[in-house]
């Protein structure tokens, strides 16, 4: 690989990975900064690094500009790389249950679900398959390790404007075994320092925050173009008094907490506070009504055994950029939990992911229901 510019060193190995010995690392190449300076910081510490990018539903040409550019970084950094068309899986697994669950009024976090359903699990697979010792992506978590046998822990990232665990709060013990995360330690300013002093082609690229995809973020056109044949039927929009106040254009354009586009003239903005897909009703309230002091979660996934006389400072994030609530865990069954906040929370929303931390450590995650 070529050299760094301004005498800039390579970092080593992650602190999760003492290991003194050159390994066969398998690292997922998206085409950004961070999965590419990852497989940077592991090649320049001496492991042997191939990397794999999964081609995923996109438009044509957006799919050719993004393999260019994978192929240009992975050539920059001499290392091989190979290519899986996930676009089938990801349009059974992903798509279609993300169009089915704002078609039924939740609110889908497709990341949430990718991670350990497609992208991790088909790395696992090529890992296993091809025998690499470990894979690695540029997500901004760390992994803490205590013992051979002893549950993997997922903590949070050292930026915590990056911190990218609630993405992640749903891997299995199987696919933390097998992963290092290089960046882990560093902050997005660090990496860009870093990519930038390695001269990494795409060190100055603007960092995408769509969901990948849904050109341009908009959902509501993305399903209606998916479901041509469907009827999106008007419905009543009610106050929480019951009054009449408005008509919906089809219960998948709205979510909880939705101020914008409701068409309610009123001395004082309405914002969504609840969807009744069976009855096809749009419920609002006022901003003051959006708050809930407790939230329910199901198919709760636990990251490592979890004890409630043993975790006392517990904190929940209801969405990715909420941020963290302390309160009370209450377990209701194995995969079932009611989180009780401290203090109320604004839009507790349906099908979005409630993730739980002691501290900065993961104690895992599910999905939102109507409170119960």
């Amino acid at each position: 690989m070529p050299g760094p510019r301004h005498g800039s060193q390579i970092r080593q190995d992650p602190p999760e990975l003492k290991i003194n010995k050159s390994l066969n690392i398998l690292v997922a190449m998206s085409g950004g900064v961070d999965s590419a300076l990852a497989a940077a910081l592991l090649k320049g510490a001496g492991h042997r690094i191939c990397g794999l990018h999964f081609v995923l539903p996109s438009p044509d040409d957006i799919t050719r500009q993004r393999i260019s550019r994978i192929r240009e970084i992975t050539e920059y950094l001499e290392i091989p790389l190979e290519i899986l068309d996930l676009r089938a899986t990801f349009e059974k697994e992903l798509i279609a249950p993300f169009v089915d669950a704002y078609l039924n009024g939740l609110t889908p976090n497709p990341c949430v679900r990718c991670n350990p359903l497609i992208k991790f699990e088909q790395m696992h697979r090529h890992v296993i398959k091809h025998r690499f010792d470990f894979m690695a992506t540029g997500h901004y978590v760390r992994i803490k390790r205590t013992g051979k046998n002893n549950p993997i822990n997922l903590w949070r990232g050292k930026d915590r404007q990056k911190d990218q665990s609630y993405f992640l709060h749903r891997l299995s013990q199987m696919q933390l075994s097998k992963t290092i995360f290089p960046l882990g330690n560093m902050t997005k300013a660090e990496t860009r320092v870093q990519a930038r002093d390695l001269n990494i082609p795409c060190h100055s690229d603007r960092e995408s925050q769509e969901i990948c995809f849904i050109p341009h973020m908009d959902y509501r056109h993305f399903i209606e173009s998916r479901e041509k044949n469907a009827t999106f039927e008007k419905g009543p929009i009610i106050n929480l008094l019951g009054d009449l106040v408005g008509e919906h254009d089809g219960i998948h354009r709205y979510t909880v907490g939705q101020r914008h586009g409701l068409g309610i003239a009123s001395s004082r903005p309405y914002y969504v506070n609840a969807l009744e897909p069976k009855s096809n009703r749009v419920i609002v309230g006022r901003q003051e009504d959006l708050f809930s002091k407790s939230v329910s979660a199901t198919d709760f996934h636990w990251i490592s055994p979890f004890k409630p006389t043993e975790h006392k400072a517990i904190s929940a994030q209801i969405r990715y950029r909420h941020k963290p609530a302390s309160g009370r865990l209450e377990m209701l069954s194995s995969c079932d939990v009611r989180f009780i906040f401290d203090q109320p929370q604004m839009a507790v929303t349906p099908g979005q992911a409630l993730a739980c931390y002691e501290g900065d450590r993961v104690l895992g995650g599910g999905w939102i229901v109507q409170d119960i």
